[in-house]
């Protein structure tokens, strides 16, 4: 039997991540600060520890197959936010935001990501509704983004887009940063700041990672309420979790062939089940194809965790190996 998540729930978990979300953003602004470890550890076990609590509450109030749908979607999501946190270190490097405003160039990225998600889930949702065929596009696109995730050039996403040379050729952009202010006052004369070219670079690397991101989470569930919680719950506490990982990141050496393992699978399961519910008329006479296999939420689940426990603990041993193969620098006499 197939229970619908009740109204009320959702319109009352949307009011409350809303609330979140403009306080941990009024919070960024009118704290300017680098966070210790202590304390980013301590906002990413709360926003982890509330995404496990709306799954169990979704078990309660509907079934196992929504709280596992939003598990799965949720791990997918935040696997693929962690990737973003790459680039963002890249960006950060590169436009030299002082570390004290990092924070508020975070949370707008963030926002901006949300928006833009948000987009992308309306539009993902109107076009599975009424075109089945996609989840054969969304399959083929997803299996090509492993790919370039996995055997992709890396060292493309530091490069200055085309929108950013743009800009830099045509508005005057003044050579220090005034805060997390985008315009500033030098000599009687309005510019912008630099932090207007961190809010663009952010705001155009989330486009690209949601047109990812949002075909790999339909693959696992079609309900839009179940793809923007868990997009909402994957992009919350990102900014505490780039503080947190700092360095770590560049030492994750094989979780990029996690995500893209993750990819892969998605890719496959949406594949199979545009297959299990085909109507393409060249494909099989426009009948479903019986002996295609669909793929559970909870197996979906399980390729997940797993992927992504082999990755991180794969990439710390193969750190451990490094560090032991280092020799230790030479007493000074």
């Amino acid at each position: 039997m197939n229970i619908e998540l009740p109204l009320a729930f959702e319109i009352i978990s949307l009011v409350v991540l809303v609330l979140i979300l403009a306080g941990d953003l009024i919070l960024a602004f009118k704290r300017p600060h680098v966070p210790s470890i202590k304390e980013a550890t301590l906002w990413v076990v709360f926003y982890v520890g509330l995404a496990l609590v709306f799954a169990l509450v979704m078990l309660l109030i509907a079934d196992g197959e929504h709280a596992g749908q939003f598990l799965a979607g949720w791990l997918t999501e935040y696997s693929l936010s962690i990737d973003n946190l790459f680039v963002f270190v890249i960006i950060m490097a590169r436009f030299k935001v002082p570390r004290k405003y990092q924070q508020e160039a975070l949370m707008v990225g963030i926002i901006i990501a949300l928006v833009l998600r948000g987009i992308f889930i309306v539009i993902g949702a109107q076009l599975i509704e009424s075109l089945s065929f996609i989840f054969y596009i969304f399959g083929a696109f997803l299996l090509f983004t492993a790919w370039r995730q996995a055997f992709g050039n890396e060292d493309e996403s530091g490069d200055d887009n085309r929108l950013v040379k743009f800009l830099r050729k045509r508005i005057d952009i003044s050579d220090d940063y005034d805060g997390a202010k985008i315009r500033t006052t030098i000599g009687g004369k309005k510019l912008w700041t630099p932090m207007i070219i961190v809010f663009i670079a952010l705001g155009s690397t989330d486009l690209l990672f949601a047109l990812d991101s949002i075909p790999a989470i339909f693959g696992i569930t079609q309900s839009p309420f179940i793809v923007f919680t868990a997009n909402v719950f994957a992009l919350m506490g990102l900014r505490q979790l780039y503080f947190l990982l700092g360095g770590l990141l560049d030492r994750l050496i094989y979780l990029h062939y996690g995500i893209a393992f993750i990819l892969a699978f998605i890719g496959v399961k949406l594949v199979l089940h545009a297959m299990h519910a085909n109507e393409l008329p060249f494909i099989n006479g426009g009948h479903p194809i019986e002996w295609a296999p669909e793929i559970d939420t909870w197996t979906s689940l399980a390729v997940i965790i797993g992927s992504m426990a082999v990755a991180t603990i794969a990439s710390l041993v193969a750190m451990r190996r490094r560090a032991a193969r280092t020799p230790d620098p030479a007493p000074k006499p």
